[in-house]
């Protein structure tokens, strides 16, 4: 009896691995923390089920990757195995479709006013997914264990993750993009705020025989904005990715339309702006929420992506701030100079320098997007009146520009354009 006691504690000590950070999460926001935690020379394990070739093929979604993303994917050697599969965005179309008292005028945000060539690309999930997988996989200093964390342990040196697969790794920091429903910022005790809009989206890629000539176009409805998004010529020629959003029963019925009526549908909406439409692409819903945290670290702990913030699809602004997570979170494990970097000083240094980007993006997207729904002539008012000073005046419009492309505080060093493609 002694001796099986002896022999089962061995085991166990002996399934116990050690880590000096581990990742838990493999969506986008979590293989670029990790690829990003490697790049200042940390040792990494990532923790998540490895994505099945056929659960990314069904993504449909895209990224409209802005301003500091793309010099971090570029960075990170992403963007180079992506060729060919990103479109780039020159302009940012706004028009008013909610028939109010007050018609807005349509106003273009276009990258050359503040000097850009294009703001951004915009990148299938799938591609993405695919770049970042094949750039962890090529990336010594990541070790990928396939699995399930199925629970998480705090101490004062240490978090202890148990796995489905039977063993437990303990590590000096995690990188938590485990999810809005995060097991781990569970686990650290975070609370958190979280909210359900009257809103439903639909998402697609459809062709249609005008170009797009490389500018995105938001129409604001009475139930929320139609936002098209260029991608690069399909089979059928030009096309762009749609997110289409509607109050839940309207999404629901357009969700269930064949395609021939929901082309119909859809070309009556955009108001002939990209021509005759033509093949529409498998579709997929999603119902649109929020979600806020008190703080986006603790214990050991840091939040990426969306286990420290869910905003509506509105304005490309959800993803470009998880990739800010992980590159800020990856500074703050450098400035450490490679000391434990799951210190109390690290993660309230990581915390405060997301909170107010994070909090800002999430407040005006918030109001945005709430401004939509209501039918209140002095909101329709205040709209309008903005739009009409930002159609009007290039001073504003290119305020509004630097604010959407920029964080709140100074763009992390892992975002910020190589010494060596900036002109002398």
């Amino acid at each position: 009896m002694v001796q099986s006691a002896l022999t089962a504690y061995t085991l166990v000590m002996a399934e116990l691995e050690h880590a000096p950070v581990v990742v838990v999460g493999a969506g986008p926001a979590g293989l670029a923390a990790a690829l990003s935690l490697a790049h200042v020379g940390a040792q990494v394990t990532l923790v998540a089920p490895r994505p099945a070739a056929a659960q990314q093929a069904a993504d449909t979604r895209t990224f409209a990757a802005l301003g500091g993303s793309v010099e971090l994917l570029r960075r990170l050697g992403v963007m180079a195995r992506l060729d060919g599969r990103v479109s780039p965005l020159a302009g940012i179309r706004m028009i008013d479709a909610r028939g109010g008292l007050v018609r807005a005028p349509e106003v273009l945000f276009e990258a050359t006013e503040v000097g850009l060539s294009e703001f951004g690309f915009n990148i299938p999930h799938a591609a993405m997914s695919a770049a970042l997988i094949s750039t962890v996989d090529a990336t010594s200093a990541v070790t990928w264990i396939n699995a399930t964390v199925t629970g998480v342990s705090l101490h004062a040196d240490s978090v202890t993750l148990t796995m489905n697969n039977g063993r437990s790794i303990e590590a000096a920091l995690v990188a938590a993009a485990d999810g809005r429903n995060s097991p781990a910022r569970i686990a650290a005790d975070i609370r958190t705020t979280a909210w359900h809009y009257p809103q439903t989206a639909v998402a697609c890629v459809f062709a249609h025989a005008r170009r797009h000539d490389r500018v995105s176009t938001e129409f604001h409805g009475l139930h929320g904005p139609l936002t098209t998004v260029p991608m690069p010529d399909g089979p059928d020629g030009p096309q762009s990715s749609l997110v289409w959003v509607e109050d839940a029963v309207s999404a629901d019925a357009l969700f269930r339309l064949g395609d021939a009526e929901f082309r119909s549908a859809l070309a009556v909406r955009l108001q002939g702006l990209l021509g005759t439409l033509g093949t529409i692409g498998k579709r997929a819903m999603f119902p649109l929420s929020g979600l806020e945290v008190e703080t986006m670290g603790r214990g050991r702990i840091a939040l990426i992506g969306e286990a420290g913030h869910v905003l509506p699809p509105i304005g490309a602004q959800g993803l470009n701030l998880g990739l800010r997570d992980a590159a800020t979170l990856a500074e703050c494990v450098a400035d450490a100079g490679g000391r434990d970097p799951g210190r109390t000083d690290i993660i309230d240094n990581y915390a405060r320098r997301r909170a107010g980007d994070v909090w800002t993006r999430t407040r005006a997207i918030d109001l945005l997007n709430r401004s939509l729904l209501t039918q209140l002539f002095p909101v329709e008012m205040l709209r309008g009146l903005a739009l009409h000073a930002m159609a009007s005046s290039a001073t504003l419009r290119r305020a509004a520009m630097r604010q959407g492309l920029e964080p709140i505080g100074q763009r992390p060093r892992l975002m910020q354009p190589a010494l060596e493609s900036q002109p002398a």
